[in-house]
């Protein structure tokens, strides 16, 4: 039994299952053979979205993503920018605006956020680029998503254990109304859940709503 700011937690229990070296292989497998594929189908859509970015605001087109993966090991991702250029800098400025308790910041309304990157963000478009990330294995396709470095530091040790796997770029937070939960903690307990309760069949369940997600358009 832990504690943390006063509160007890029971330690992590992972599922058996990811000691499973044959069931682990398969999920890397289908993440190489899912993310090359899908990167090679939509890079034309990628193209467009590039070219869209700069044509509308200035700046990169890529955003470099800095983030914590497995065991808080750093790697830097890549979204299509969908903020103005200096939005890391201006983020300060709204910290009192934040819409999510806890150590990572979430606002609706991100003044930040640019008219084609809005409507990227409702079908996660901006995301695609995070399946190199995931061809390269720094991610999943199914995992808790990445926090920020800079959020990681301010962490504590229950928050931590979700990065007890490998992050993934769909999770169980993200298809079980992602814009409902607004303590970081209720957050982290889906993420553990999944840690829990993790399988190939609860893997393929959550792609399949992430799909529903995604074309429905509610992303955020």
């Amino acid at each position: 039994m832990s504690s943390v700011s006063g509160q007890t937690f029971e330690p992590l229990a992972l599922s058996p299952r990811w000691g499973q070296p044959l069931e682990t292989a398969v999920k890397r497998g289908l993440d190489i053979v899912v993310s090359g594929l899908l990167l090679v189908l939509t890079a034309p859509v990628l193209l467009l979205l590039g070219l869209a970015v700069k044509l509308t605001s200035s700046g990169p087109v890529f955003y470099a993503w800095n983030v914590v993966g497995k065991n808080g090991r750093p790697f830097t991702g890549y979204k299509i920018r969908s903020m103005v250029a200096n939005a890391d800098a201006l983020k300060s400025q709204l910290e009192d605006r934040n819409e999510m308790s806890g150590p990572v910041f979430k606002m609706m309304a991100d003044p930040r956020i640019t008219p084609l990157g809005s409507w990227m963000r409702r079908y996660s478009l901006d995301e695609l680029p995070q399946l190199y990330s995931v061809l390269k294995g720094d991610m999943a396709l199914v995992g808790p998503r990445p926090p920020l470095r800079s959020e990681y530091e301010r962490f504590t040790e229950y928050q931590r254990q979700k990065l007890e796997v490998k992050p993934g770029l769909t999770c169980l937070w993200q298809v079980n109304g992602r814009s409902e939960v607004k303590d970081f903690d209720e957050w982290v307990r889906l993420d553990l859940e999944y840690i829990r309760a993790w399988s190939l069949w609860l893997d393929f369940k959550i792609l399949l709503k992430t799909f529903s997600v995604v074309f429905s358009g509610s992303g955020r």
